[in-house]
């Protein structure tokens, strides 16, 4: 019944990994949905990853991987046995959008990423010049619509972790469910 459920999804648990441009929020998001509060953070070499027990029971292992070009040649061996993709998006930085759409296509085009939900989240709202809540990704007509969130504050983090659980019962095709 998809792939959730023959990697083990019935021991509840998931490997999520969040990939996004570099200073997209990811380490904020990560940390807001680990201890509720905000953390100071430095762009991230490597790795986060954190266990994240949900309220329904389900164990979210959280890969927050860096996003500078230096390390994306490298996050192919992250997406290896991963369940949900978050695509974080900077959504005060629109000239910077045009490439992390770009990114996120490389990104899709990874083998084993073939039945794995991806949730865009479009970040940063509380700034000033941000893409407004349910904008399109894209100016490409058909492009999802982002949820949004504002790490910072923890505003939309919650749902960053109910979406998540809702992709869930979306398994199983063949090509790649975008949500947003």
């Amino acid at each position: 019944m998809g792939k959730l459920f023959s990697k083990g999804w019935r021991k509840r648990d998931a490997r999520v990994v969040m990939l996004g441009l570099d200073l997209a929020g990811k380490s904020t998001i990560l940390y807001q949905l680990k201890g509720g509060q905000a953390m100071e953070t430095c762009p991230t070499v490597g790795f986060n990853v954190e266990a994240m027990r949900t309220p329904c029971g389900m164990c979210f292992n959280l890969w927050d991987v860096g996003g500078q070009p230096s390390l994306r040649a490298s996050w192919h061996h992250y997406l290896e046995d991963t369940n949900i993709l978050v695509f974080v998006l900077d959504s005060a930085d629109t000239a910077r959008l045009p490439e992390a759409l770009a990114v996120l296509e490389e990104t899709l085009g990874h083998p084993g990423l073939a039945e794995v939900p991806v949730l865009l989240l479009a970040n940063k709202q509380e700034l000033p010049g941000a893409m407004a809540p349910g904008s399109p990704c894209s100016p490409r007509p058909g492009h999802p619509k982002c949820p949004s969130s504002a790490a910072q504050d923890g505003a939309g983090a919650l749902a960053a972790v109910r979406a998540p659980s809702a992709l869930t019962e979306a398994t199983g095709a063949r090509s790649h469910k975008v949500y947003a």
